[in-house]
């Protein structure tokens, strides 16, 4: 019998589909573009070390491969958010489909490893333009009231095409080289950009009807200047730049490092691990959606903080295995939790009108932390060892949580916006419908 009743509970929500997709056209498609853009970027994780290699460089060589590519992302946000204002959301996002598939084909065909390093450097500023063009599509078609469970929804797309691109990834490059995956991620970029172009409609609202005085008044790079001198703005973002700069710095970098030589974890056992948060990280991203809007941002973002910078302590002091193991747990909570908290706390705090400039600056700011924590953290690794790093490292997250818990004011309440959450459905928008 209760079998019966879960198959009419399926049966009754694919019937439902068709009316969601009419209340929600701009997100079903914005999610089905960032899943096609980081299914692309996840196939070619596992081969970019080893395409680097066969040029027969460096291993500091190799990881630039990896910094320059967060390089451009960092200097690609705000000219992406500004295309994103001058000619709309949807060029903003096609753009940045064919950067992409113009950088991954100089990878792919790259006769040494500095055009190679070209190639990452252009595709990357690609890639920023469509992660920021998306989040600022997030901003212009969300209220206060549903914005953390749509841009957790998008967050779970995304987590879940990152995480299985290294499959075909792999399979690709074992059929046809390590080339080929970068061939296909142009593919992707291709694909990218036609759906933008045809199938996205235009969010970009109409200057006068929506904006501020002082948006009105302000050129975009004026905007940016506003933005910046907003406390709980630069609050945000720098929560945001420690989490990146955690991830990227010592997530990535020394914790697999330290498994192997202190703890003596062979691959297997620190993969497994590192799959754990990601699978766990998925699970909890759109639970997390609807906790930062029923209970506000703070009441999420900074217990998920605090917890983050128990994570990193965990793996700074792990004796074996199993606390190894504690430690990835308590990250994939933090990270679950958290969720797309910030950025719904920063499009949350965008003057009306300046959703362009406040989402491009904010991923410029978190993107800092991508290119400087791996260089700095190894750096400070080499000069007074990985448990330092990583205790270093967790002060800093730690830090920057209790800032923005004494600092930071509360941007939604639930009981204070039911009045106007009543008059919206969710991530409901006048939409542009794009040209045929």
């Amino acid at each position: 019998m209760a079998g019966w009743r879960s198959h009419r509970n399926i049966a009754a929500r694919l019937r439902n589909l068709p009316a969601w997709y009419r209340r929600n056209r701009v997100l079903a498609w914005i999610c089905v573009v960032i899943a096609v853009n980081q299914l692309g970027f996840g196939s070619i994780v596992p081969v970019v070390p080893l395409y680097a290699a066969a040029f027969g460089v460096s291993q500091a060589l190799i990881g630039l491969t990896i910094a320059v590519y967060g390089l451009a992302r960092f200097t690609a946000s705000v000219p992406a958010g500004w295309l994103a204002d001058r000619a709309g959301r949807r060029w903003s996002l096609a753009t940045g489909g064919a950067i992409t598939v113009v950088g991954n084909l100089i990878c792919g065909l790259a006769p040494t490893y500095e055009v190679f390093l070209l190639g990452r450097f252009v595709a990357g500023s690609g890639a920023a333009m469509v992660l920021t063009s998306g989040q600022v599509i997030l901003a212009d078609i969300t209220t206060a009231e549903t914005r953390g469970r749509t841009m957790a929804l998008y967050m779970s797309v995304f987590l879940f095409a990152v995480g299985i691109g290294p499959l075909p990834g792999g399979i690709l490059a074992d059929l046809g080289g390590l080339a080929f995956p970068f061939f296909a991620y142009a593919a992707f970029g291709s694909v990218v950009a036609l759906l933008a172009l045809w199938r996205v409609p235009e969010t970009r609202p109409a200057l006068p009807a929506r904006a501020t005085g002082e948006a009105k008044q302000l050129q975009y790079f004026g905007q940016i200047g506003s933005v910046l001198r907003r406390r709980p703005f630069l609050l945000v973002s720098l929560l945001s730049f420690a989490s990146f700069f955690a991830r990227t710095g010592a997530l990535f970098n020394l914790v697999p490092v330290r498994a192997q030589q202190s703890i003596g974890l062979d691959p297997a056992q620190i993969g497994l691990g590192l799959a754990l948060i990601s699978v766990l990280a998925l699970l909890g991203a759109y639970p997390s959606g609807v906790l930062v809007d029923t209970f506000g941002r703070k009441a999420v973002i900074v217990p998920s903080t605090l917890l983050s910078g128990a994570g990193l302590v965990s793996f700074a002091l792990a004796p074996n295995y199993t606390w190894f193991l504690i430690a990835c747990l308590l990250w994939a909570l933090a990270s679950g939790i958290s969720g797309a908290a910030p950025a719904a706390y920063a499009a949350d705090i965008a003057p009306r009108g300046m959703n362009a400039a406040a989402m491009s600056t904010y991923r410029m700011l978190a993107d800092s932390g991508y290119v400087i924590g791996p260089a700095l953290l190894g750096w400070l690794s080499d000069l007074a060892g990985t448990t330092t790093a990583l205790t270093c490292t967790a002060a800093l997250v730690v830090t920057t949580g209790v800032l923005f818990g004494l600092f930071a004011p509360e941007t939604y309440r639930r009981r204070a916006s039911r009045e106007a959450a009543s008059a919206h459905e969710q991530t409901r928008i006048v939409e542009t419908p794009p040209d045929d």
